[in-house]
């Protein structure tokens, strides 16, 4: 039975540019009982004592805490066929129109009712970027409530954002920025400029960071062979000292990601100082955080007159949901207006009245990590507290051609194809994805990596590769989801955990909120594996930075592995301005990654579905296509008439 029914198409989930859809669902009886027909505004906007209040003008320390929902009795899924890309099952494919490179406020009415989104973790609010991390650094910019200086188009090319244009020197060393004028801070603290750009790219790269790419901010904005001025109020330029390649470039410049920024206020820091300014940011996005309480919600209000776009809401609130079946009975009783699901809860989707989903096909990619691979500064003083050679998929000899490395090896592609790539993507994610090869790679696997770079399923190997390696017992490993919003991560996770389990491997399977999984990553002390989502990469490559060290490169975030092959490598790659030399050494390190099954091991890649609530729009034109793993663009949400 088709998913959709009545619906079909022949589109590829591989098609360039990246196409939106939209979904309708089935107009069937909803599980619980639809919204009341007199409720005029989205979501909490009006509803019954019995449901969600959304928060008054308090301080988040008096607020009335947002009610917990409970799940309603749940229809099992139906039984259906697997879909495949070019099926009748597939949604029917619209083009979004691409980001506009400087974008026009627009007239239109003063914004009206409460827009309520279901986040599976949000954590304390942390806006100041010397302080911020991860959940924040990506939710932050969805809103968006800080802004960057460039964005991406649906076409998967930088565009402008707070730069309404910008060059680069033929050698890669100097980069001009030319910013929108009139582009106001929150809170009264004035017309953003030059300063405040450079002030908070250097500060997001200062010491102590917890920034993942601190160390590329610090090597761009205040390389002591360069510089970073400001030529007048609304000009930009940033003397590198070096040449460095575009893509990690472009990485901290863009936005919504985990690896993206935004501009703060310098005189507010000035004033109030980081840890007084971090929870009151002042940014240019077209949402002010208002009040927050952690664990609980984030609430934000429309920026009127905003210079780029006024949202259609008048307030905001994220709400953190950690479990599904809450999330799920959110969206189905009206008191969410969208939220983050799991593709098996499509199904329930469908069923509330009025409701849509979006698609975005090729919406990011999963893999899998190992850590404990610490092997610059090993033995010495400089040792990361992580390093242990005694782990099975860690090396006692970081000699490339020894045996110790061989048969580490051994161990990580044991476990790369005990991984039934395809029965995922087949039952968790519903046919809307396909089997991934490596991190960074995702939708441009076909056209970059030769054939022989593709991982089989084969579970008898596996286990005959433990064996060689000195374990015919197997051995233990921790094996953890990182939550961050994409699609299965969890269920996934825990399905790679038992089949690990089939090839005699005992996995201690933990799930943490990734704030608090997090900052083990960033000190090295994590020593186990992890499922991690990203997003759309510009170009392959672009998250390579994640496997330099932390003693030469002052790296942040690190996805278990530090050697000096790939100091040396992805250094030379980031530092490469030519496309075709930078695409080989793409391909070099790829091709290490693979042979070696160091990390990064690719796990599948899946298209975005984002539920659309029966009293909002889609918002085709809005997306950004940074990193779908979250939904973004809700200044574009319009009430539903």
């Amino acid at each position: 039975m088709p998913r959709f029914p009545g619906i079909s198409t022949t589109m590829s989930l591989l098609a360039l540019p990246l196409l939106l859809a939209l979904v309708v669902a089935c107009g069937g009886a909803s599980p619980t009982e639809a919204p009341s027909t007199e409720q005029s505004q989205p979501a909490a906007a009006q509803q019954s004592s019995e449901q969600q209040t959304a928060p008054q003008q308090q301080t988040a320390s008096q607020q009335q805490a947002p009610a917990q929902q409970s799940a309603p009795q749940q229809a099992a899924p139906r039984q259906q066929a697997t879909p495949q890309p070019g099926d009748p099952t597939r949604v029917p494919i619209a083009t979004a129109a691409p980001t506009p490179e400087t974008a026009m406020p627009e007239v239109m009415e003063k914004p009206e009712g409460t827009l309520n989104v279901g986040q599976k973790e949000l954590g304390p609010f942390m806006g100041h970027p010397a302080l911020t991390g991860n959940p924040q650094i990506f939710l932050l910019q969805t809103a968006p409530i800080g802004e960057s200086l460039l964005t991406v188009s649906s076409e998967l090319r930088p565009v402008g954002m707070l730069a309404r244009e910008w060059e680069v020197s033929e050698d890669g060393s100097t980069w001009t920025f030319r910013l929108n004028e009139g582009v106001m801070f929150h809170k009264g603290y004035g017309e953003m400029t030059a300063e405040d750009i450079i002030w908070s790219m250097r500060a997001f790269g200062a010491e102590g960071s917890k920034h993942p790419r601190a160390s590329n901010m610090r090597g761009i904005w205040e390389n002591p062979e360069g510089h970073a001025k400001a030529i007048d109020d609304y000009t930009v330029e940033v003397n590198t000292g070096e040449p460095w390649s575009e893509v990690p470039v472009n990485e901290i410049l863009t936005s919504a990601g985990g690896g993206g920024t935004w501009i703060v206020s310098k005189k507010q820091h000035d004033e109030l100082g980081a840890e007084e300014a971090n929870d009151k940011i002042a940014g240019t996005g077209s949402w002010d955080l208002v009040e927050y309480r952690t664990g609980e919600f984030w609430r934000m209000e429309a920026v009127e007159d905003h210079w780029r776009k006024t949202p259609h809401f008048a307030d905001m609130i994220f709400r953190e949901i950690p479990e599904e079946s809450s999330r799920l009975a959110g969206f189905q009783t009206g008191n969410l207006d969208t939220t983050i699901v799991a593709f098996d809860s499509l199904s329930l989707i469908e069923e509330v009245e009025g409701a849509e989903i979006m698609r975005i096909p090729g919406g990011g990619e999963a893999a899998l990590t190992f850590y404990g691979q610490y092997y610059v500064g090993a033995g010495t003083d400089d040792e990361q507290p992580g390093y242990d050679p005694e782990l099975p998929w860690v090396s006692s000899n970081p000699d490339i051609n020894s045996e110790e490395w061989k048969n580490a090896a051994k161990i990580r592609t044991a476990l790369s194809i005990a991984i039934d790539r395809q029965g995922i993507v087949d039952t968790l994610l519903q046919g809307y994805g396909y089997p991934a090869v490596l991190w960074d790679f995702g939708r441009y696997e076909d056209s970059w990596l030769p054939q022989e770079l593709r991982w089989e399923f084969n579970p008898e190997r596996a286990k005959q590769l433990i064996t060689e390696a000195g374990y015919p017992d197997g051995f233990s490993i921790t094996l953890t989801p990182a939550r961050r919003g994409a699609p299965v991560e969890v269920e996934a996770c825990e399905a790679i955990a038992t089949m690990w389990g089939d090839i005699g491997v005992d996995v201690k399977f933990q799930v943490l909120p990734y704030a608090t999984l997090r900052p083990s990553l960033i000190a090295r002390n994590y020593q186990g594996s992890t499922c991690h989502a990203g997003g759309i990469r510009l170009e392959p490559g672009q998250g390579f930075s994640g496997m330099l060290s932390k003693l030469h490169h002052q790296a942040v975030w690190n996805r278990g592995i530090e050697h000096p092959w790939f100091d040396e490598k992805v250094s030379e790659h980031m530092g490469e301005v030519n496309t075709e030399k930078r695409r080989e050494l793409a391909v070099e390190i790829a091709t290490f990654m693979f042979e070696n099954a160091i990390t990064g091991i690719g796990l599948y890649n899946f298209d975005a579905l984002w539920p659309v609530g029966p009293n909002i729009q889609p918002w085709v034109e809005g997306v950004r296509y940074r990193d779908l793993r979250n939904i973004n663009g809700y200044e574009y949400i319009r009430p539903r008439e």
